[in-house]
């Protein structure tokens, strides 16, 4: 492809920038070949102009499309190439949270510094099985591929997993290891993966240390073979360790820690087996306070100490062991901190009882003097003599700390070889996987030997990757049959051979090493000598002599020469170790073992770290030939031979590579630095990988995926039948070059780029046609909106117009009716103002003529009372004294009253004032109200009292006043007589005048009377106002309290229902939970179960092989019977032969020791339980006895009893006669074997019918007359007998008492009525006799029989309900103590929890058996007593109602002992049963269950056939009450239904079938059990054959269990059948064809991880359903039993679905959705045809069904994000977020999920209280019911076929 076509406007590429390593840049303008310049538009906006190297002319490159980005695979995009793996990985891991990405072959791992849920059981199910490129990148994934292959080729495996220090090296190693632990299981019981994974937490104690880049940072690299057997289950492992870094326990850089193990012995110094280590803080040693970090934070060492001991316990280490490793560690701290005084410059010494050496010779068990003396002196050997010589301060403290490292090294050995040992399996190992965690290409400022050693390891890593890389690559071209040209790739051989060859580096250091006075900077000159300017790959620094640089493949790094002699040589002083060795401390010779003959240089590094190779169990001993010269490997040579040894173990295993990558330096969770992820990727061979696959043909294509891809690009001529004849044709059209891709067998090749072109053509493709539609579609809008503009304009135009109309017309009427209202409001206004006028005129006439005529009144009448007064005074006068008087007493009337009034006021207001009158006010406000009200009504009587004397004195005034006129006319008549009374004149004036001022002065009185009166009524109507206001201010807070009252009882009522609905649906909740839990229990037992089958079975055969000297036999408990049957045989164990005790030299099982208690227990029990039956069956017979014994004495009762027995044997007679008609008809209807002669209505049954309604009916009127005759004896006895009534009155009680129900003593009851009622008309007579006393007498007892017995059943009913509610409670406090348990259990540790809860669990269900047992017991009691007592009362009555026994007289029935098991059985007609031999037992049950086949039975014979037919055998062994008959049969029936189901179980026919007569079988036992609450729907006939002896209870309960357990594996064997499908059928297959379309992906899927299986579709899961359902339907599984079968499927369905869509990027798109949606659209409609969509199962798919729309729906505004919130209820918060960050655009026209809407959704759903988890849990089973669904099918009717071969068994 030219690079115009390419390097068009607006085309994307990368340039190199020194801050992001790589920008993104758009080109301005179109390149043209020649240009030097390129214009480019930077994405902050800013343009570029980009000028080409002249040199090289190199374009920058192309940026993918961003359909492409966030691809898996990193080999999957167009172009290939550094920037744009770099940018894939950050969108990946900042946007997308996805830290794993493929590259090709090898897994990127990107740590996020965050721990994510991704790791958990959910996440390995569902990975484990699935094909690498199926799903989304994981380590999981790395590891299914190998444990996959390791099967399927025969061939071991290896992962190798590196990076540098803190890119998760360790964590990633582990979870491969936890996912083998997992998938795989242990062979044994031994729990072989614990012990793998425990061996983790040692060697992170051990070997691991906190740095600058990591707080866990291994410091040592190892590789882990994980042992396989045959059926490749962990048998054990073996561990090799590479360069531990034994300079770390002397010196630790600034903010880094020693060795874990250090810190944990120093946090763990207080515990009470610590103190003789004589620990302190870590700040205290020397060894452990350099780096000044001594705690990271979110640790706690205490614990970690815990868990390490935890570990080392598990792995066998001992107690004594580990306190043996714990004296060594501590003694190294104490050895730090020995200290050295300097003498002189080439002497030292300790001081004296120095404590440090003192506490380490304690430990270590060695002599202070000699140690002391050897750490300050050494030895020097020559050929003669031998020198002790002292050394200085500064060799000493060398010399100290080489002895501390090399006593560290070799613990760390002796560690590693006892995990090794625990590991270690005696079982042959058939194949391994290793994991091998090592250390990444290393570069600091200062680099020594370790950094050599570790780039050396990488270097032949690399070699090995890039050759496997390279070979993948050619089969893949050799498998597709391309034309392999030979691809250029980095061999970094030279490199390795500068430093391994002969004369390399290595060699030199070795040769140095060994010369006298070798030094580094001798060794540095020899190299520059040797490879300076001969190796390309060599360099010497500018500035420096005692430094080289190497070439690597990764970078160039400058070696300091400085330490490296000293480093390879690793000496330590042997007078030292020799002192070691003569410890008396046991284990530190032990370390020591392998120096015996000479100290190995490699024992010990002053610095750095040493070569661990593979550890023996056992030391070798050397040969006698050996030379020195073995023990004298330097560290280089022993490094080099362990790496060699490697390779050779990874060259001979299929290699699976992991590369880790450290995000940023900062430990900052998901931030990427670009700089150091380049860095690393440059590093650890990604790139390559991509220069390799770019090399070639990267994108790879499937014919039908490019056909699905690329349609649109193709005309309807091209596309032919041949879809590879088809893309051919159509290729050569689109890409004239034809080197650009190849065509293979089942795949297209493309070079880079060449897919970007495609999707830019294909874009362009659906641009131009997007445009064409945007076209014609805008055009048809815009003339849809031009015609309903038009339209309703012209509407808007006629409703203008019309309302313009309406406004005029109503402007005319409005005009008018001004006017007229103009006119009147005129004539109003003036018609008022003249009305006004004249009556303003009138007014003022009346007023004017008023006063004048009212002046001269008042002149006149003047003159008058001047007249009329002068006539009265004289009689006033006389009558003054009387007046006086009388107006002082009425005076000081008042004054009193008032003094009165004030003093009641004064009281009134006091007590007004009071608190107390307001609290007994608002206590009883209703009395006081009504005090109140008295008091006003006595205040208002005292207000008439003093009005009515106000009036009295006004009457009295007035008659005074009268008294007066009268005197004046007097006066007048005596006017003559004044005048000659002048003299007396002056007198009467004065006297008048007195009389006046008399006058004022009782109108004043009466004045302040009134107003005191007035301010009285106005203080009395304020109290009343105010006592008014009280009442109505209580009688609205009244009225509030009784609405708030009212309210609060609503708002309770409310509450208590809302509550009483919470608590029923909780307790449905609690109950279904525990019946999962105990179905879940019922399924961990049956696993159990079929264990131990086959570890006896395993055991068997391994007893059948000869062993010499060891001979093992299987436990106590080896019965053939499950387990369950021990539970279910009741109480007869001693009927029962004891079974052959077997030597018990092998072990029980663990996890069946529980249940052998609890069966010893439960067969005590039953002993118990029969030798307390025995003897209660003893004395009940002892007392049946006495009681015959005493009804057979002779007794008298005259010629009356005579007449009784006389009456009872013609009784007898009738029945012998009846009996013999039945005989006759029966033998009538065996010799006519044609089936119709027994139908309903065929002659013969109508006949017999007849017959049998006759004799019933004659059966009761013998009844009746035999209950009148007994009534009659009864008197008639007593009027012989008048004496003794109350004898006779005893025998009526107990013939009373032997009729059998209350209808027959109703019935008695009646004939003494009609008795008394026939006898009535001769009442005279009979009453001198006493006859009718009599009879009335024995009435009265009859009454009272009835009447205590009426009272004793409610009585008993009374009690049944008290027990009832007694019951209620004691569930009430189990339900408590349950919460609590809960609530206890909640706030322990998971694995607590979880152990605490199985053992609540194992508790609860063994009260449970043993309360079971007693109210068994305590029921087999009263049913036996209740037998007896029944068969005692009915023995002569109840022939009449039952039937026929055998032919026996009464008197015989009395004379023998009544036992349950030996009553002779009573002969009926057929009932249904099947009779059969007790030694054919075992061949019924092989012809019907074990050798039955499902197939026939469910096409050819009725449903549920062999549950009948067994029903009908227990029925005829119930009928012979032979009880060991029925357990036998029963147990036997349950056993071989678990021998087919665990031979035949993957049979869904078989488990079906099985399922569905284990219910029915289970149905018959419950509608012919005789209770009442199941023989509701049973017809007279069906509860005639109702069990009669046995009550079957507990073996309904048996088998229930065997039902769900059926169940269970029915539901696991759908599971198994449907998983395949699923994820094929429901997301990959396009049901809806050209919707999705698929997406250029290219995932790079191994070949060998491609298994050749059918495409399943839509149309496979919902035929595969219906023929579920046609079977279950065939068997007769019950409706109900269906429906929750299809639950259970469809959940499977939905939680398979959605996990896998969670767990595949690809797979998230809007298309998908819309896929996804039809296809449960299908699953409902399947649904709907099969009726039941009312099952449930519908909902189950609601989650998937949610996640589908969550794919479509619009995800931008905030209105978006509220509606996903309400819309996915179903999903948790975990995976909206995952399905959001995995949406992935399939065209361009698509837009992703921003990471602000995804935060925006975070923070809404952040008080969402759901489950962390990310999967559903598809292997979750509901807990299933079985309801109980009774036959109509009548057993007489039921034919058993030959086929079956049950010929020895016949009908009854």
């Amino acid at each position: 492809m030219a690079a115009s076509q390419l390097y068009t406007k607006f085309a994307r590429v990368w340039i190199p920038d020194p801050e992001e390593v790589w920008k993104s840049a758009e080109l301005l303008k179109d390149y043209k070949p020649g240009d030097k310049v390129l214009l480019l538009h930077l994405e902050e906006g800013k343009d570029l102009e980009y000028r080409l190297d002249p040199k090289t002319k190199e374009l920058p490159h192309l940026r993918n499309p961003d359909i492409l980005v966030g691809e898996n695979d990193l080999t999957a995009l167009s172009y290939l190439h550094e920037p744009a793996v770099l940018h894939n990985l950050r969108v990946r891991f900042i946007d997308s949270k996805l830290i794993y990405t493929y590259c090709g072959i090898v897994l990127v791992a990107i740590n996020p510094y965050e721990q994510l849920p991704i790791y958990g059981e959910d996440i390995i199910n569902a990975y484990s099985g699935q094909n690498m490129g199926d799903m989304d990148p994981h380590i999981f994934a790395v590891a299914e591929e190998a444990y996959k292959q390791m099967a399927r080729d025969e061939r071991n495996q290896s992962i190798i997993v590196s990076g540098e220090s803190g890119a998760g090296k360790t964590v990633s190693a582990k979870y491969a290891m936890r996912y083998f632990a997992t998938v795989s299981g242990s062979a044994s019981e031994a729990n072989v993966e614990e012990k793998v994974l425990a061996s983790n937490p040692i060697m992170e104690s051990i070997g691991n240390a906190k740095t600058t880049r990591n707080d866990n940072s291994s410091r040592f690299g190892k590789y882990i073979e994980i042992g396989f057997d045959k059926r490749y289950r962990i048998i054990g492992a073996n561990m090799r360790t590479y360069l531990l870094e034994k300079s770390r326990v002397v010196f630790q850089a600034e903010e880094e820690r020693n060795y874990h193990i250090f810190y944990q012995l120093c946090a763990s110094a207080k515990l009470p087996e610590f103190k003789i280590l004589r620990l302190g803080n870590a700040n205290h040693f020397h060894y452990t306070k350099q780096g000044g970090s001594p705690v990271i934070e979110g640790i706690d060492d205490a614990k970690e100490m815990a868990h390490t001991r935890q570990a080392c316990t598990l792995l066998g280490i001992s107690e004594n062991y580990q306190m043996g490793i714990f004296r060594i560690l501590a003694g190294i701290l104490h050895l730090g901190n020995v200290g050295f005084t300097s003498r002189d410059s080439d002497s030292c010494a300790i001081p004296p009882k120095h404590e440090p050496l003192s506490i380490f010779c304690d430990l270590m068990g060695v002599n202070y003097e000699e140690m002391c003396h050897w750490l300050c002196h050494r030895k020097l050997a020559t050929a003669t003599e031998t020198y002790i010589k002292p050394i200085s301060k500064l060799q000493a403290t060398n010399a100290r700390d080489a002895l501390a490292k090399h006593i560290y090294a070799k613990l760390f050995n002796w560690i590693v070889d006892h995990v090794n040992q625990a590991l270690h399996s005696a079982v042959k190992q058939h194949s391994f996987i290793g994991v091998l965690d090592i250390y990444g290409f290393e570069t600091f400022e200062i680099n020594s030997f370790e950094q050599f050693c570790i780039n050396y390891a990488n270097e032949k890593l690399q070699q090995q990757f890039n050759l496997h890389v390279f070979k993948l690559e050619q089969e893949e071209y050799m498998k597709e049959q391309i034309p392999w040209t030979l691809i250029d790739f980095y061999d970094n051989q030279p490199c390795i051979n500068l430093i391994e060859s002969k004369l390399g580096i290595l060699d030199l250091l070795d040769e140095e090493c060994k010369m006298p006075k070798g030094t580094d900077d001798t060794w540095a000159q020899k190299l520059y000598n040797t490879h300076l300017n001969k190796c390309a790959l060599f360099e010497k620094p500018r500035l420096s002599n005692k430094a080289f640089i190497i070439q690597h493949f990764a970078d160039k790094v400058e070696y300091q020469c400085e330490g490296f002699l000293e480093k390879n040589k690793d000496t330590v002083f042997e007078e030292q170790i020799k002192v070691l060795k003569s410890s008396k401390f046991k284990m530190l010779p032990e370390l020591f073992q392998d120096d015996e003959k000479a100290i190995s240089p490699t024992s010990a590094t002053s610095s750095g770290r040493t070569p661990l190779t593979r550890i023996p169990a056992k030391p070798t001993k050397g040969r006698p030939g050996q030379t020195a010269k073995e023990h004298k490997k330097t560290v280089g040579h022993q490094f080099r031979n362990s790496l060699h040894l490697l390779m050779e173990t990874l060259n001979a295993t299929t290699p699976h590579y992991v590369r880790c990558i450290k995000p940023n330096d900062f430990k900052f969770p998901f931030t990427f630095d670009e700089k150091r992820a380049v860095q690393q990727l440059r590093a650890c061979g990604v790139l390559e990988t991509i220069r390799i696959s770019a090399a070639g043909f990267p994108s790879r294509w499937t014919y039908q995926e490019f056909f699905s891809r690329y349609r649109v690009l193709m005309k309807q001529k091209d596309v032919l039948s041949d879809r590879k004849q088809t893309c051919k044709n159509v290729l050569e059209n689109l890409i004239p070059d034809k080197d650009k891709y190849q065509f293979g067998k089942t795949k297209i090749f493309f070079r880079a780029g060449q897919v970007a072109y495609l999707e830019k053509l294909r874009a362009d493709k659906l641009r131009a046609a997007c445009i064409r539609i945007q076209k014609t579609i805008r055009g048809w809008l815009q003339r849809k909106k031009y015609l309903r503009m038009r339209k309703a304009a012209i509407t808007v135009q006629r409703y203008v117009r019309g309302y313009q109309a309406r406004c005029y017309a109503k402007f005319l009427r409005r005009t008018k009716a001004a006017t007229i209202i103009q006119k009147y409001w005129r004539m109003y206004v003036v018609h008022r103002k003249y009305k006004s006028k004249r009556a303003a005129t009138i007014v003022l006439q009346s007023y004017l003529r008023g006063y004048l005529a009212r002046n001269r009144y008042r002149k006149i009448l003047r003159d008058h009372k001047a007249v009329i007064i002068q006539k009265w005074v004289r009689g006033w006068l006389a009558r003054i004294h009387y007046k006086r008087s009388l107006h002082a007493v009425i005076y000081l009337q008042c004054c009193l009253r008032r003094m009165l009034a004030k003093r009641e006021l004064k009281k009134l207001k006091i007590e007004a004032r009071s608190v107390e009158r307001y609290k007994k006010l608002h206590i009883g406000m209703e009395n006081k109200i009504m005090q109140l009200q008295r008091k006003v009504d006595e205040q208002n009587k005292d207000y008439k009292c003093l009005m009515e004397k106000l009036t009295n004195l006004e009457g009295v005034y007035n008659s005074e006043t009268e008294k007066l006129r009268s005197d004046l006319v007097r006066l007048q008549l005596s006017e003559e007589e004044a005048k000659i009374a002048t003299g007396r004149v002056l007198s009467l004036q004065e006297e008048v005048a007195k009389l006046r001022k008399d006058l004022e002065q009782t109108r004043s009185e009466k004045k302040s009377i009134e107003e005191r009166a007035d301010r009285y009524k106005q203080e009395t109507e304020q109290v009343v106002s105010t006592l008014k206001e009280e009442n109505t201010l209580l009688k609205q807070e009244k009225e509030a309290l009784n609405l708030l009252i009212v309210e609060q009882a609503k708002e309770m009522t409310e509450t208590m229902e809302k509550k009483l609905v919470e608590e029923t649906k909780q307790l449905e909740l609690d109950l279904n939970d525990e019946r999962l839990r105990y179905q879940n229990l019922l399924n961990e037992f049956s696993r159990l179960e079929e264990r131990y089958d086959d570890l006896k079975e395993e055991m068997t055969v391994m007893l059948n092989v000869p062993k010499p000297g060891h001979k093992r036999t299987d436990s106590t408990h080896s019965s053939n019977e499950s387990e369950y049957t021990f539970s279910t045989e009741i109480g007869e164990t001693e009927d029962i032969p004891l079974r052959t005790e077997e030597p018990s030299e092998k072990k029980v099982p663990l996890d069946m020791s529980l249940f052998l208690k609890l069966q010893k227990r439960v067969t005590e029990l039953e002993q118990e339980k029969q030798v307390m039956q025995d003897e209660l069956d003893r004395k009940e017979e002892q007392v049946l006895r006495s009681k015959a014994k005493e009804e057979e004495r002779p007794q008298i009762r005259g010629a009356e009893l005579e007449y009784e027995s006389l009456k009872r044997q013609e009784l007898e007679s009738e029945n012998k006669k009846l009996k013999n008609e039945l005989n006759e008809l029966r033998k009538a209807l065996s010799e006519k074997s044609a089936p119709e002669v027994t139908a309903p209505g065929a002659p013969a049954y109508r006949v017999l019918m007849e017959q049998l309604t006759s004799v019933s009916e004659e059966l009761d009127v013998r009844k009746e007359e035999v209950l009148i005759l007994r009534s009659q004896l009864v008197s008639q006895k007593e009027a012989i007998q008048p004496k003794n009534t109350m004898t006779d009155a005893t025998v009526l009680l107990e013939d009373v008492q032997k009729m059998k129900d209350k209808g027959e003593i109703a019935q008695a009851y009646i004939g003494l009525k009609e008795t008394n009622r026939s006898s009535a008309m001769d009442y005279h007579e009979l009453n001198e006799d006493g006859e009718l006393w009599l009879v009335y007498e024995g009435l009265k007892q009859a009454n009272r029989l009835l009447e205590s017995q009426l009272q004793s059943q409610k009585r008993s009913y009374e009690n049944e309900a008290e027990a009832l509610r007694g019951e209620i409670q004691s569930l009430k406090e189990e339900n408590n103590r349950q919460q609590q348990l809960l609530a206890q259990n909640l706030q322990l540790p998971p694995e607590a929890r979880i152990e605490a809860s199985l053992q609540h669990e194992i508790t609860r269900l063994t009260n449970e058996n043993l309360d079971l047992m007693e109210q068994l017991e305590k029921q087999d009691k009263t049913v036996r007593k209740l037998k007896k007592q029944l068969k005692v009362f009915a023995k002569k009555i109840g022939e009449l109602e039952v039937g026929q026994m055998e032919n026996i007289s009464p008197g015989q029935i009395i004379d023998e002992p009544i036992r349950p098991v030996n009553i002779p059985r009573k002969e009926k007609d057929f009932q249904g049963m099947l009779e059969y031999k007790k030694e054919d037992e075992q061949k019924l049950v092989k012809n019907l269950i074990l050798e039955l086949k499902p197939r026939g039975v469910a096409v050819n014979l009725i449903p549920g056939l062999p549950a009948y037919i067994l029903f009908m055998c227990v029925r005829h062994a119930d009928y012979l009450n032979d009880d060991q008959k029925v357990r036998s049969l029963l147990t036997s029936t349950i056993n071989s239904i678990k021998k087919v189901l665990k031979k035949r179980g993957d049979d869904f026919e078989t488990v079906s079938f099985w399922l569905s007569n284990t219910c029915r079988f289970l149905h018959c036992l419950k509608q012919y059990s005789g209770e009442e609450g199941f023989m509701k729907h049973n017809t007279s006939r069906q509860n005639e054959h109702c069990l009669t002896n046995f009550d079957l209870a507990e073996y309904r309960q048996v088998l229930s269990d065997l039902a769900i357990q059926i169940y269970q594996q029915l539901v696991r064997v759908l599971e198994n059948i449907l998983q395949p499908m699923i994820v094929s059928g429901m997301l990959e297959h396009e049901t809806i064809q050209g919707v999705s379309g698929v997406k250029p992906t290219g995932l790079r899927k191994r070949t060998s991880s491609i298994a050749d299986e059918g495409t399943y579709t839509l149309d496979s899961i919902l035929r595969q359903l219906s023929s579920f359902h046609s079977v279950m339907c065939q068997h007769g599984m019950d409706p109900e039993l269906i429906k929750q079968v299809a639950k259970q499927m469809f959940y499977i369905v939905g939680a398979i679905t959605l996990n896998n869509l969670l767990l595949r990027k690809d797979m998230c798109s809007w298309s998908k959705g819309m896929q996804i949606r039809y296809n449960v659209s299908q699953l409902e409609e399947w649904l709907r045809d099969k009726n039941l969509m009312n099952s449930g199962a519908k909902e189950t798919l609601e989650p998937l069904i949610q996640a589908a729309q969550l794919l479509q729906v619009k995800k931008k505004t905030d209105d978006d994000a509220e509606a996903i919130c309400s819309m996915c209820n179903a999903l948790t918060t975990a995976q909206i977020v995952k399905v959001l960050n995995l949406y992935t655009p399939v065209n361009e026209f698509e837009e992703r999920v921003s990471v602000s809407f995804i935060r925006t959704i975070q923070m809404r759903l952040r008080d969402r209280k759901d489950s962390p988890q990310l999967l559903m849990d598809a292997k979750h089973i509901f807990p299933v019911t079985f309801p109980f669904n009774p036959s109509s099918l009548a057993l007489e009717t039921i034919q058993i076929p030959a086929s079956l071969g049950l010929g020895f068994i016949s009908r009854v």
